[in-house]
């Protein structure tokens, strides 16, 4: 009782320094009116768990673990916002820091991951260096942070983070209460199944009555289920804590399938034993849209990144590459004029140069470009465009008008 007690004051004092924030800008408003939804569902779980008749001491004790590491949590998030109260926009930060801040994944092979030099490389990993360029001019000027699903979000709730580039899924509670924005779909992808191609199987139809190996306590077993149900197929879960354990369960033999998002497959192919006796079959079981994500409030922030992706997809779109965009300038083509930045919006509306979008492209190059260096079939991986190709050429990658 004196411990539910003790956690209810330091919640009430936790809301009451959050209420007291009055002078926040509109970003730091949102992650409090984040923080407070999160502090009533303790105040909640901790009215239940006093009305509740006692259990086991070992599970009080869990309990109440649980909800002082919540708490702790709150409290470092609150402390994140606080310092950041100062009504300085995140682009006023990254100039006056003179690099950004990018959250990239602990180790995701196409998309981001330290190669033998120890340089990050993928595509999430070029994603940043574009909105590098476009802000500062320069794309080598990013702080690559791995990150684990677990702290991506509040790494960038916190201020630790200008930017999630994170093979990290939109979806709508991610995009409404967390207080982050997603800005744009840099990777359409889906969750997809791995074989032995000794196992004689090339569409998921063929999978009944096979055993998967599926990571517990996410969307993946879900889905996993959802499609054999709804099929009426048989299979057999193989379930591991966690993804290295999943990996390595397909990869000793404890199951004959094994599925994830198909981006992540075909990065983890590559460390097979032998790649080529292993196949990602074609079909996909979930929309899984991966793409950059910023803090919610900050509007110039948020156009910056999301025009950054825009216009490496009109590059593709209008032919202008790395190599070709200096020529282009002598270009009659007014859609290529604005593309660069030598007519129409400019860089006014963003706060940024009037070359931003050129520098994106010179120092970047277009989508395609990225795309295929990364994890297209110029690099290791061999991942076709599918529906990452232009909306000409088949896909559904499409941008708006730059005008």
């Amino acid at each position: 009782m004196k411990q539910i007690i003790r956690y209810s004051l330091a919640i009430s004092t936790l809301a009451i320094t959050l209420s007291g924030c009055d002078n926040s800008n509109a970003q730091d408003k949102e992650l409090i009116k984040s923080l407070e939804a999160k502090i009533q569902t303790l105040e909640q779980q901790l009215a239940d768990s006093e009305s509740a008749p006692p259990t086991a001491a070992s599970n009080g004790s869990a309990d109440t673990q649980a909800l002082e590491q919540k708490i702790a949590s709150l409290e470092k998030q609150l402390a994140g916002a606080s310092g950041s109260s100062n009504g300085t926009s995140t682009l006023d930060n990254v100039k006056k820091l003179g690099y950004i801040k990018c959250g990239v994944s602990t180790g995701l092979k196409g998309f981001s991951a330290p190669n033998d030099k120890g340089e990050w490389e993928g595509l999430d990993v070029e994603f940043c260096q574009a909105v590098a360029a476009a802000t500062l001019g320069d794309k080598t000027k990013v702080k690559y942070i791995p990150l684990t699903t677990t702290e991506r979000f509040s790494a960038l709730q916190n201020g630790e983070v200008d930017l999630l580039v994170r093979n990290t899924t939109w979806t709508l509670h991610r995009d409404t209460t967390l207080g982050v924005t997603f800005t744009g779909i840099n990777y359409y992808d889906g969750q997809g199944f791995m074989v032995n191609k000794n196992l004689g199987v090339t569409n998921a139809m063929e999978l009944d009555g096979k055993s998967v190996c599926v990571q517990s306590g996410t969307t993946t077993e879900l889905n996993l289920a959802d499609y054999f149900k709804f099929r009426e197929m048989k299979y057999t879960p193989v379930i591991f804590d966690t993804e290295e354990e999943t990996i390595n369960g397909f990869k000793t033999g404890k199951c004959e399938v094994m599925t994830t998002d198909q981006s992540a497959l075909y990065a983890h192919r590559l460390g097979m034993d032998d790649p080529d006796a292993v196949v990602v079959l074609p079909e996909l079981i979930s929309k899984e849209p991966l793409g950059p994500a910023v803090r919610h409030g900050d509007q110039q922030w948020f156009d910056i990144v999301k025009w950054t992706l825009f216009t490496m997809l009109h590059a593709e779109d209008l032919g202008v590459s790395s190599i070709s965009v200096d020529d282009m300038k002598n270009s009659n083509d007014p859609d290529i004029s604005r593309l660069i930045g030598l007519d129409g919006p400019k860089g006014k509306g963003l706060g940024l140069a009037d070359d931003w979008s050129f520098q994106i492209i010179k120092q970047v190059g277009n989508y395609s470009e990225s795309f295929e260096r990364t994890i297209g079939m110029s690099s290791e991986l061999k991942v076709r465009r599918g529906y990452n190709a232009l909306w000409r050429d088949g896909g559904i990658q499409y941008a708006p008008p730059i005008r």
